[in-house]
């Protein structure tokens, strides 16, 4: 344990961890059942080995990637598994109601327990690394129910009013969990605190540990990638293009980091962190890409920006901003993340263009904006899924610690999201502009069928 407990912490944090967990037998007594319904062994079975793969990358992947530093490395460990048990059981209540309001009743199924509770708490993990060291862990157990509730309510508001996917949806964590984590570490301190530099050292036996986090992370993201897709193509094409990312960002962080050394000497901080940027980068767009070269072309772009960021942004971070991002979850999973969101727009943009016979890409996007076609709503709902969840996680922190630079952050996504909204609802009530009168360039759609 880096430092002793106060009287205070040390009295209130057994209380309201047991009184929590009274809370939640006592509403998994009343609103919770097992699905009783008879399934296919096999079928059981493919979902049991997912759960394990997920399982495993969340309780030891992640766990043991946060015990680097030398004064915190078992209680990385401890706090992390810690946090998971919790929020796997109200990402389990939350995503449950939320599903069924009108029934007020969770069934609970391996797959939703799998899919929906394991990998939602999982951002609970990610933002830990930002925080880790500079929180007590009755303030860790404040974060969980917050940072799940705000995650799970995001993902069902992108799923009802913008039809995004649930794996699209569920690739959001990284980015949300790196901006949650960042602003949680922003509020807890304005300045960084005295002897900082001694804490925030690693040492042999911890720094060997988080290698093998890392290694369990690196092994099991493909199958984190493929859990919520259904078609065996698309998990086919997720799997492969998966590993060839983390290969190659595992390949350029490795090169990097001995290029970046005076000496040539491997940093073993890129390797804990950017060796992962290629899985978190196509994550959102791995079942899409068709060929392997494009997920390569990811992972060396990812590697790329999570070892400069490794490299830089430490300094700005902590002199500058005053964040001290403990594990460097804003590099690892935030910048890669985003590139990740981009790609994603962009296939899914060229994957409409490819149906059109002729035309450009902007004429084609022109025509079908303009005539209110179902194509446009492709690419349109997943827009605000990447930018709502860096504004999603500050605009949540507001409620234990209120900033007013969060609720500019907040008020600005909620602007840019109003104004998509005004101007395609505008688009589609206008039909007397010049692109109505010509004709429609392709009769059927690749994604909707056109209502009658």
């Amino acid at each position: 344990m880096g430092s002793k407990y106060p009287p205070s912490l040390r009295v209130c944090l057994p209380w309201w961890a047991l009184a929590l967990e009274a809370a939640f037998i006592l509403v998994f007594f009343f609103y919770t059942s097992y699905d009783t319904s008879s399934k296919n062994q096999k079928t059981l079975m493919e979902t049991y080995r997912g759960f394990q793969d997920v399982t495993v990358m969340a309780a030891l992947g992640m766990s043991f990637l946060a015990s680097s530093l030398r004064r915190y490395s078992w209680s990385g460990v401890a706090f992390s598994l810690f946090l998971l048990v919790l929020g796997v059981q109200w990402a389990l209540l939350v995503d449950g109601f939320l599903e069924n309001v009108s029934t007020g009743k969770v069934v609970i199924t391996l797959l939703r327990y799998r899919d929906l509770a394991t990998m939602s708490a999982v951002s609970v993990l990610i933002s830990l690394g930002a925080i880790l060291g500079k929180a007590n862990l009755l303030q860790l157990l404040v974060m969980v129910p917050l940072e799940v509730t705000a995650f799970s309510t995001m993902r069902m508001v992108n799923r009802r009013f913008l039809n995004i996917d649930d794996h699209s949806n569920m690739m959001h964590i990284y980015v949300f969990s790196a901006y949650f984590g960042l602003t949680v570490a922003y509020c807890l301190s304005r300045g960084l605190p005295s002897g900082i530099q001694e804490k925030d050292r690693t040492a042999t036996s911890p720094s060997l540990f988080a290698m093998l986090g890392t290694l369990f992370l690196w092994t099991f993201w493909p199958s984190f990638n493929c859990a919520l897709l259904n078609d065996p193509n698309e998990r086919k094409n997720a799997v492969f293009n998966t590993y060839y990312a983390l290969a190659v960002s595992t390949v350029t962080a490795t090169s990097v980091s001995a290029w970046a050394h005076p000496q040539g000497k491997i940093n073993m901080t890129h390797i804990h962190n950017a060796v992962l940027a290629g899985g978190v980068a196509v994550g959102a767009s791995c079942h899409l890409i068709s060929s392997p070269w494009l997920a390569m072309v990811l992972g060396f772009v990812a590697g790329l920006i999570s070892s400069a960021g490794a490299e830089c942004l430490p300094v700005c971070f902590n002199q500058v901003l005053g964040v001290h991002d403990t594990c460097g979850v804003y590099y690892t999973f935030s910048l890669p993340g985003l590139l990740g969101g981009i790609t994603y727009i962009v296939l899914l943009t060229l994957q409409i263009s490819w149906t059109k016979n002729s035309m450009s890409l902007g004429w084609n996007l022109a025509i079908t904006m303009a005539e209110g076609g179902d194509e446009e709503v492709v690419v349109w709902r997943h827009l605000p899924g990447v930018p709502s969840s860096p504004f999603m996680a500050p605009a949540t922190e507001t409620t234990t610690a209120p900033n007013y630079r969060n609720h500019i952050f907040s008020s600005f996504g909620c602007w840019i999201l109003s104004k998509s909204i005004q101007e395609k609802q505008g688009l589609f009530e206008n039909k007397t502009t010049s692109f109505h009168h010509c004709s429609p360039l392709y009769s059927t759609n690749t994604y909707y069928s056109k209502a009658s």
